[in-house]
């Protein structure tokens, strides 16, 4: 019996593996990220909503995902236990992903605080015109200029670039099917 077993630890044998299907996320035809089953992944599909799950699959075109609901539970001591609630299952085409990448959440408005600004200095270099016209002894030329370089600020503020939204599948951005099965279609 140990003589069998001996043996067949100096035996080779040959195992045949399968690669699943993959992902690729190219930026300007230059591979970007690769996406396999097994890694997570948060995207924003087509009709807006916003996924952040585990890609339990990739096959046929498309991803299937499974994203957990995940509860903080406080204990008697003051901690906490994390606690896996459920889980969702989702299918997607790749087709489907608008956006790569998780959305910056912020709660300060960039091009809200920049209107206000604009808006504000525009209405100080009115009303320091004003004064400017009606009494020159109350003019003030620093505030003028302050009025002037909080609406400027604010013009460039407004105008900024929207950020925090992943990056947009389209022109810079491409995602790329690779089958990798036997039977290719």
């Amino acid at each position: 019996m140990n003589l069998l077993f001996s043996s067949l630890l100096f035996i080779s044998c040959t195992i045949q593996a399968q690669q699943s299907d993959f992902i690729i996320l190219k930026k300007n035809n230059k591979t970007f990220n690769t996406f396999y089953s097994g890694m997570d992944i948060a995207f924003t599909t087509t009709s807006g909503s916003f996924i952040n799950a585990h890609i339990s699959g990739i096959k046929d075109d498309t991803l299937y995902l499974q994203q957990f609901i995940i509860r903080y539970i406080p204990t008697t001591l003051g901690t906490y236990i994390v606690d896996t609630a459920g889980s969702y299952r989702y299918k997607y085409h790749y087709n489907q992903v608008a956006a790569i990448g998780q959305r910056e959440k912020t709660n300060f408005n960039t091009k809200g605080s920049g209107a206000a600004l604009l808006g504000g200095g525009a209405l100080l270099t009115l009303a320091s015109g004003v004064v400017y016209l009606v009494d020159k002894e109350k003019f003030s030329a620093p505030l003028l200029l302050t009025s002037i370089g909080l609406g400027t600020l604010g013009y460039f503020m407004a105008k900024g670039k929207k950020r925090g939204n992943g990056m947009p599948i389209g022109k810079k951005y491409k995602l790329v099917y690779m089958n990798m099965s036997i039977d290719k279609k």
